[in-house]
C-alpha cells in the first residue's frame, strides 16, 4: 500500500475543506505529531505537545489557512511513502513537464548526550529529482484554535511566528522573501525548512537538517530491529508499532487515544470528541501490545504513568481518562474559531467523559499493572508496596461491580450495570489474587480469590440471557455489546465454554455488518450508530480465532488490512458501504488491535521459515 500513487492526472482542489480525507501520513517524535496529506500539506499539528493549540489546523477548518504547503506548479501526480522502517514520510510530486521533487518530512528524534533528543519541531527537506520544478511555499499557521493569526517578524534566514503564548521560528536556506511573499521558486538544489522553537541555529541549516535526517533514520532503524514481530504481515505490524510509539508522550509515558480532536464518528453525527488524552480503558490492551512487540522501555514508561495516577487518586474513584501530564480536569468546550472536519463542527477541546463513572477502569489499571509482577525484564518490578496500593482499587472494584455506570462506550444519557464493567471489576480482583500468589502472600491470595469467585457467580447469573443464550450488555438486558467478545481474552470464560461460543454467535448476528462489527446496535444519546468500530472488528477476529474459526478470522483480518489508508493507518470508525475512514486519527486502539490480531493469527517463525 505504501508508495501507491494517487490523484494521477488530476489535481485535488488545494484548499477545499469539503475534500478533506483521512488519507494522511503521520510524523512525530513522542513530543509532537503532525498529519500530512497526499500533496505534502501539513494539515494538523499541535504545539508544544499533542494536546496543545493547533499551529496547523486546516484539517478542522473551512478557511484557506492553517497549513504548511510546498506546492509544485502544474502538479499532475503524487506518490507518498514512508522511508523503510522509519517515521520519515516522503512525498514525490510530478509536474506536467516531467519535473519532479521529493519532500521528506520528519520530527527529529535520536539519542544525544545520553538521552532522547525530541525537540518541539519538524524538518522538511525538498530535493529536485528531475526536470526544472517550480514550487511555491505557503506557511499559514493559526493560533488560539483558529481565532488568531500569528504575527511575523523576519531575520536573514528565519521568520518568527508570534502567537499570544508562543513564538515559533522557521529557519531555512530558501529565500525568506520568496517564502513570505509565497512567490514561485525554481528548484535547482536541495532546500531545507526547520520549524521549531524560537532559538537561533548556529550552524548551516542545510547541514543541520541533513544530520537530523540521517540520525533520525538511524534511530528508527535501530528501534525497529529491536521489535518482536509475527512472521506474517510484518510490514503492517511494523507500521502499527511505529504509530503506537509516536502516540506516546514520552515525558510522562502517557499514550494518547489519537492525534486529533473532533473528526466525527460518522458524517454530520455530532459525535465529535477530543481524543488527545489517555484513556485507562486502553491500558490493558496497550500494555499487551507493547509486551508482544518487546518494547519494554515504552511499556515500563506507560506503566509508570498509570501507577502515578493510582497514587494521585489515592482512595478516590479513578477517572476514565486523564491528560497526558496526568491532569484530572479536562473541561469540554466548543471552539468556534474552527469550522470542523469537512465543515462538520463543532470542534471540541477537552472531554467531559473525564467526569463520568466508568467502573471498568479498575480492572484496566490492575490488568496493566499485573505485568510488573510477572515480567523479569522490567527494571522496577512490582513489590508488596505496589500490591497494597492496588488493593485499594480492588476494594473499589468489589464495591462497584454491580452498580450502574456509563460503560466502556461512555453513554452520556443513561446508566446501567454494564456487563463489561462488571467483568473488568472481576478481573481486578482475580489478578490481585494471582499477584498475591506470586508475592507469596497466601492470606491475601485466598481473600481475593474468594472475592473474585463470588463476583463471577453474580455476573454469570445476572448478565446471562436465557432467551438469547448469551451474555448481554447489561444485567437483565437483552441487547448485545461487542466488548463481551473479550470474555475469553480476559480469562473470564474459556474459549471452549459453550456460553462464550454462543455469545460470540449472538454478537455476530446482531452487530456484524458485512465483514465488520458495530460496537452496539441500539440507539444512544445521538441516535443509532452508523459506522463500524474498528477495534470491535479486531476483537471479533480474535474471538473467531479462539473458538476455532481461524480461516475466517484470517480472511477478516486481511480485509481489515485493506481498509487501512495508503500509509497503513486506521482511524476509529469505518463506513462499511464505501470503506471510508471516520473518527479520530490515527486511532491507537485500532493499531493495537491490528498488532494483537496479527500475533494471534500469524504462523510461527519456526513453522514458516
Amino acid at each position: 500500500m505504501a508508495g501507491d500513487s494517487d490523484n494521477a492526472g488530476s489535481l485535488i482542489p488545494p484548499h477545499d475543506a469539503q475534500h478533506s480525507t483521512l488519507e494522511l501520513g503521520l510524523i512525530g517524535n513522542c513530543q509532537i505529531g503532525a498529519l500530512i496529506d497526499s500533496q505534502a500539506r501539513i494539515v494538523w499539528c499541535c504545539l508544544p505537545r499533542f494536546d496543545g493549540d493547533p499551529f496547523f489546523s486546516h484539517l478542522m477548518d473551512d478557511q484557506d489557512r492553517g497549513y504548511f504547503s510546498i506546492e509544485l506548479q502544474d502538479l499532475v501526480d503524487t506518490k507518498q511513502y514512508y522511508q523503510r522502517n522509519t517515521a520519515i514520510l516522503c512525498t514525490e510530486l510530478t509536474d506536467k513537464y516531467g519535473g519532479r521533487i521529493r519532500i521528506s518530512d520528519f520530527c527529529p528524534r535520536f539519542n544525544q548526550f545520553g538521552r532522547p533528543f525530541r525537540p518541539v519541531g519538524l524538518v522538511r527537506r525538498v530535493e529536485p529529482l528531475a526536470g526544472t520544478p517550480v514550487i511555491r511555499v505557503k506557511l499559514r499557521p493559526t493560533s488560539e484554535y483558529g481565532t488568531q493569526t500569528p504575527n511575523t517578524t523576519q531575520g536573514s534566514h528565519h521568520i518568527r511566528y508570534i502567537g499570544r503564548n508562543r513564538v515559533t521560528r522557521l529557519t531555512t536556506d530558501a529565500s525568506i522573501t520568496y517564502v513570505q511573499q509565497e512567490s514561485p521558486i525554481v528548484i535547482d538544489g536541495e532546500l531545507n525548512f526547520l520549524l521549531g522553537p524560537d532559538e537561533s541555529v548556529t550552524e548551516s541549516v542545510t547541514t543541520l537538517c541533513q544530520r537530523f535526517h540521517s540520525e533520525t533514520a538511524t534511530y528508527w532503524h535501530d528501534w525497529v530491529r529491536g521489535l518482536s514481530i509475527p512472521f506474517d504481515w510484518q510490514t503492517a505490524v511494523i507500521r502499527a508499532a511505529i504509530t503506537l510509539k509516536l502516540s506516546t508522550f514520552e515525558d510522562t509515558g502517557a499514550v494518547i487515544a489519537a492525534m486529533t480532536t473532533s473528526v466525527p464518528e460518522a458524517a454530520d453525527s455530532q459525535r465529535n470528541w477530543d481524543y488527545r488524552y489517555c484513556w485507562l480503558r486502553d491500558a490493558y490492551f496497550v500494555v499487551h501490545a507493547l509486551n508482544r512487540l518487546g518494547t519494554t522501555a515504552t511499556m515500563e514508561n506507560y506503566l509508570n504513568y498509570i501507577l502515578n495516577l493510582v497514587v494521585g487518586a489515592a482512595e478516590r474513584e479513578l477517572q476514565p481518562l486523564y491528560g497526558i501530564g496526568g491532569e484530572a480536569r479536562l473541561d469540554e468546550f466548543d471552539m468556534s474559531g474552527l469550522g470542523g472536519y469537512r465543515g462538520m463542527g463543532p470542534v471540541r477541546t477537552g472531554n467531559a467523559a473525564y467526569s463520568q463513572i466508568q467502573h471498568d477502569v479498575y480492572g484496566a489499571v490492575v490488568l496493566a499493572a499485573n505485568q510488573a509482577f510477572f515480567d523479569e525484564r522490567l527494571t522496577r518490578p512490582g513489590d508488596e508496596a505496589l500490591f497494597r496500593r492496588l488493593t485499594l482499587l480492588g476494594e473499589q472494584a468489589a464495591r462497584l461491580f454491580d452498580k450502574p455506570d456509563a460503560g466502556i462506550w461512555e453513554y452520556r444519557g443513561r446508566a446501567r450495570v454494564h456487563t463489561y464493567s462488571a467483568i473488568m471489576c472481576w478481573a481486578a480482583c482475580d489478578r490481585l489474587a494471582r499477584i498475591a500468589g506470586q508475592l507469596e502472600l497466601p492470606e491475601d491470595s485466598t481473600r481475593w480469590r474468594q472475592q473474585a469467585d463470588a463476583m463471577h457467580e453474580v455476573i454469570c447469573q445476572e448478565a446471562w440471557s436465557e432467551s438469547r443464550q448469551a451474555f448481554t450488555e447489561s444485567f437483565g438486558g437483552e441487547t448485545m455489546d461487542a466488548s463481551l467478545l473479550l470474555m475469553h481474552d480476559l480469562d473470564f470464560l474459556k474459549a471452549d465454554d459453550p456460553r462464550f461460543v454462543s455469545t460470540v454467535d449472538a454478537i455476530e448476528v446482531e452487530l456484524r455488518r458485512g465483514d465488520h462489527l458495530f460496537r452496539y446496535a441500539a440507539a444512544d444519546d445521538f441516535g443509532h450508530p452508523e459506522n463500524a468500530f474498528n477495534i470491535c472488528t479486531f476483537w471479533f477476529i480474535d474471538a473467531l480465532c479462539a473458538i476455532g474459526r481461524k480461516d475466517e478470522a484470517r480472511r477478516l483480518f486481511e480485509n481489515m488490512l485493506e481498509c487501512r489508508n495508503r500509509q497503513g493507518l486506521l482511524s476509529e470508525d469505518l463506513d462499511t458501504a464505501n470503506r471510508e475512514l471516520w473518527g479520530n486519527f490515527p486511532q491507537t486502539y485500532s493499531m493495537v488491535g491490528l498488532i494483537n490480531s496479527a500475533t494471534h493469527l500469524s504462523r510461527s517463525w519456526e513453522e514458516a521459515v
